[in-house]
């Protein structure tokens, strides 16, 4: 609806006008004497109060001759009148009242909320159609026209053409030329001022002000820089203001639309809101009389003519540029660390706040796009140190509530609806729990209460403003709103967030600057608040992951004490855990990923924290076997071989002792410490487990230790790393598969191993023992050691055997140690055409330079003669035969150590079991007289038992040799 001609009357005239005692209406709808009372102080402290008076000035710039010959038929009420005959220092501090132009006598229709109009929405949410009549309903505020809320203006007829001619030459002349007096300034603004009043019905008018507003702006742009800014002793600064507001009031804006008007308007801005404090204002005066006026008068003048110079912008702004204008000027000062600058700002947005919501009639698309920090930064200044600020923002944030509700309800479609009936109805009900006074100077509050209208670009808007708010070191208060703000908006917001990794960033900085214990336990369970959430846990962690490693006390707090519900805990546990196994599948030529290792620091903060407790037990087979495979990628490598992302250590110096290994080690340490593996944690001290994990060659040796140990003591958990690691096995890389395997083999000690199916113990050992890599192969024949003490899987592992004879052909000595081992087991149930295989093979390792292999070959092969069939002992006549030779040559072996103990008796067994397997073969003469000498030589032997088995021998082979066919005689 347009506005109607506007003289300027009482509303402008008001604000050179002082009242000894200013008369604030009662606002009907407000139940709460304290928002009376806070309007009340609004006034008081910005608007004219009973000062004494002041000596007479010297010149009236708005006598009646003055009135008549420069404004002619300028609007002015009978008041006004009255006045037009008093000195300027009358003027300034009459008896008259302050008018505020956004204060009718009936408020009954305002700002105040009536929950009554929304009952509606209780009753019966889903049938609640919203057209305009509704809104206006559910936000408590009339349909009151422009014309009603102005009814207090006065009507003047129009000025005359004379008069006009006369306001644009002298207006003219200023352009040309120069202002010096405070007089010349005063009558250049007035004459302004009353033109801009000719504007709806004179074209003269319209056309010189549009075609000279660049010269205005400057003409006033000059007058502000012109002014001091740490004095007040002339009223220049209120006229600019009043002039500016009534050519606002007709649709002509000199603060917006280009650069120099948005520098005319931040520079009006700063030349009122910098003002010393009316204290040293009232000082300065004191010391430097200025003889015309009372400094703290002139003061609250001046700032109301601002005051109502910005509610000018916003009377029609159907698409909030306007507030969104004013806002970006008034932000640095409602966050300015000077209370009286924070208090002005606060009390010049709460009026223009409210005369918006009075005189609100929006229309798309609305240009306001910075709802969410508005309102952060009002809900901040409610919980102020000084309580002036406090109340003036409560009763901003009051009105900003109801243009908030008319916005959404102008942007929301009909898809929305529902969305929006919710809020509403939310909305009602909180208001319903809370005292006005109650809910505004709670911030947790009204973060509830607006929570349910900001979409999510709004809601980080409101999430970065609050983080703001932990700057303000000055004021621990605020600091203290702005954690109560922030845990409350995510608590109730839950997953319509964007950007978080941008709100986490901000969060891991303000860690270091907040010093209450309070406020900090809210930062980081707004962390947990997030990172519970499915929808952000993976985001959480990974800009977690992204800082430099080991955490600084801050970020290692946060990790220690993240505060997460049970049900939470082990998905954000897992969710930690996968980003380090991620990391295992990269080939291991590669350099290692930075996150492995942040990942690996953090799980140690979480173990030494121990708040995931319940997550780590449960999870404690993955976890174990994920830190020793990283163990075993961190062998060797120092950070210089980790992919540390550019720029993450700018201006900071790594230690040497820092490398990936130290984070992979004291993470396993504390997950064996918080899981209660007390015993197998001593059992790794006392054999040196830890060195023996991180030595390249002995790792796997540590690993079976640890395997060991844990067999041992916690047979349960035991058999849980058993489970997991069956899928497991064939996973990642070679080093993953590795230590994976040597953790497996070991388990399979375990009785519950009979109970695997075939498919994940025998056949993949088999798979193993074709492996290129021949770790792998020891690793198959050590656990076949183990699974063929269970009778039902020989059978099983007979089907190996062409594989376990093969490898007696390895260079590898444990290799060879453990197939004949196996073979040992398996020797009484092999066939006839397997014995003699085996049998030539063992043959070949008579000799062999490893006296282990060569012992243990000897014990096989009598193994093997025993286990010989009577119906096939002919078949291995002449192997027999010729390893009779080799055993006696062994059996006088020169090296002491393979001539002591079980290593010689187990020749003379050999021998023994050979001589009494060929009682019934022919010797041919020629060999017999060859082992005649050899064991004659054997008489003498130290070892009794030889020389006993020596003489039974020497008895047998006269005897054979004595044989009829025998063409030669043995000698001696």
């Amino acid at each position: 609806m347009p506005l109607p001609y506007r003289g300027r009357g009482s509303r402008l005239a008001s604000s050179r006008v002082a009242s000894t005692s200013v008369h604030s209406p009662r606002r009907a709808g407000r139940g709460a004497p304290w928002s009376s009372h806070a309007l009340r102080l609004t006034r008081r402290r910005h608007s004219s109060e009973q000062v004494p008076p002041g000596p007479e000035p010297q010149a009236d710039f708005r006598s009646g001759k003055w009135l008549q010959e420069h404004a002619g038929g300028d609007a002015r009420d009978s008041q006004q009148t009255a006045r037009a005959g008093m000195g300027s220092r009358h003027r300034i501090c009459s008896q008259e009242e302050v008018v505020i132009p956004c204060d009718s006598d009936n408020d009954s229709g305002s700002v105040d909320l009536q929950l009554s109009n929304l009952e509606d929405i209780k009753k019966d949410p889903s049938s609640l159609e919203l057209t305009d009549s509704d809104i206006f309903d559910i936000t408590g505020l009339s349909q009151e026209s422009f014309i009603d809320s102005f009814r207090h203006l006065t009507q003047q007829g129009p000025v005359s053409e004379a008069n006009v001619e006369r306001l644009i030459q002298s207006i003219q002349e200023v352009f040309n030329g120069e202002l010096q007096s405070e007089f010349e300034k005063l009558t250049f603004l007035r004459s302004l001022s009353s033109l801009s009043q000719t504007l709806p019905y004179d074209e003269t008018t319209e056309s010189f002000i549009h075609s000279h507003i660049t010269d205005i702006v400057h003409v006033l742009n000059m007058l502000i820089e012109e002014e001091p800014l740490h004095s007040l002793f002339s009223s220049v600064r209120q006229e600019v203001f009043i002039t500016i507001a009534n050519l606002s009031y007709q649709d002509i804006h000199l603060l917006f639309g280009s650069e120099d008007r948005a520098d005319l308007f931040s520079l009006i801005t700063k030349s009122i809101i910098t003002l010393p404090s009316v204290e040293t204002l009232i000082q300065l005066q004191e010391i430097m009389p200025s003889g015309s006026y009372n400094t703290e008068c002139l003061y609250r003048q001046t700032f109301q003519a601002f005051s109502e110079m910005l509610q000018s912008l916003v009377v029609k702004d159907p698409h909030l540029e306007n507030l969104d204008t004013i806002f970006k000027q008034m932000d640095p000062w409602l966050q300015s660390t000077k209370d009286h600058e924070r208090e002005r700002a606060t009390a010049s947005m709460a009026q223009v706040l409210k005369c918006l919501s009075r005189h609100l009639s929006l229309k798309l698309p609305l240009r306001f796009q910075r709802l969410g920090h508005f309102v952060a930064l009002m809900a901040l200044l409610c919980g102020d140190s000084v309580t002036e600020v406090a109340e003036e923002a409560a009763e901003g944030m009051h009105c900003l509530l109801h243009v908030t509700l008319r916005l959404k309800c102008t942007i929301y479609d009909k898809k929305n609806h529902p969305n929006l009936r919710r809020a509403m109805k939310k909305c009602q009900e909180l208001l319903e729990l809370y005292s006005i006074k109650q809910f505004y100077s709670c911030p947790f509050k009204i973060a509830q209460i607006f929570e349910a209208f900001l979409n999510s670009n709004e809601l980080f808007q409101f999430v970065m403003t609050t983080l703001d708010g932990l700057e303000n070191l000055k004021h621990p208060c605020t600091q203290k709103s702005a954690g109560e703000l922030l845990i409350t908006m995510v608590k109730n917001a839950e997953s319509r967030f964007e950007k978080v990794p941008e709100i986490m960033g901000v969060i891991c900085a303000r860690l270091s600057i907040i010093s209450q214990p309070r406020v900090r336990r809210q930062i980081i369970n707004t962390v947990s608040l997030f990172i519970s959430r499915p929808k952000y846990t993976d985001i959480v962690i990974g800009h977690l992951l992204c800082h430099p490693v080991p955490y600084d006390r801050h970020l290692a707090e946060l990790w220690r004490t993240l505060e997460v519900e049970l049900p939470s805990t082990t998905w954000i546990l897992w969710r930690l855990l996968r980003k380090l196994q991620k990391c295992h599948n990269e080939p291991t030529h590669e350099k290692m990923a930075y996150v492995a290792v942040a990942a690996t620091d953090a799980l140690y903060e979480v173990f030494v924290g121990n708040r995931l407790q319940a997550a780590t037990f449960r999870l404690f087979p993955q976890l174990l076997m994920t830190l020793l495979i990283q163990i075993h990628h961190s062998i060797g490598l120092t950070m210089s071989d980790v992919a540390v992302p550019s720029g993450l250590y700018t201006g900071q110096e790594m230690s040497s002792e820092v490398t990936p290994l130290c984070f992979a080690i004291q993470a396993t340490k504390s997950l064996l410490l918080r899981t209660l593996c007390w015993q197998e944690f001593n059992i790794m001290e006392k054999n040196k487990g830890w060195t023996l994990l991180e030595g390249k060659e002995c790792h796997l040796q540590g690993v079976s230790l640890l395997a060991n140990a844990l067999l041992e003591r916690n047979h349960l958990l035991a058999q849980k790393v058993m489970y997991l690691l069956v899928p497991l096995l064939n996973r990642g890389n070679d080093k993953h598969k590795l230590t994976s395997a040597g953790f497996f083999v070991e388990l399979l000690q375990s009785p519950v191993a009979r109970r695997l199916p075939s498919i994940y113990s025998i056949v993949r050992l088999k798979d193993w023992l074709h492996h290129g890599n021949r770790v792998f192969k020891f690793l198959a024949l050590r656990g076949l050691c183990y699974l063929i003490k269970h009778q039902d899987m020989r059978e099983d592992i007979r089907s190996l055997l062409p594989c376990i004879l093969d490898l007696l052909c390895e260079t590898d000595e444990k290799i060879v140690l453990l197939a004949i081992q196996i073979l040992l087991q398996l020797v009484g149930t092999m066939d006839f055409t397997t014995l003699t295989a085996m049998m030539k093979t063992l043959f070949t390792l008579f000799g062999d330079v490893r006296s282990d292999v060569h012992r243990l070959s000897m014990t096989l092969f009598g193994a093997s003669i025993k286990s010989v069939k009577y119906t096939d002992k002919k078949g291995v006549e002449n192997q027999v035969l010729d390893s009779l030779v080799p055993l006696l040559l062994y059996s006088q072996d020169e090296n002491d150590a393979v001539a002591e103990g079980k290593k010689c008796q187990g020749k003379v067994n050999l021998l023994a079991q050979t001589l009494m397997f060929s009682k019934n073969a022919k010797l041919p003469i020629r060999r017999a007289a060859v082992l005649f000498v050899d064991l004659k030589a054997l008489l003498h032997d130290p070892e009794p038992s030889l020389c006993i088995i020596a003489s039974q021998a020497l008895f047998r082979v006269q005897k054979v040799g004595a044989e009829p066919d025998s063409r030669q005689s043995i000698p001696g």
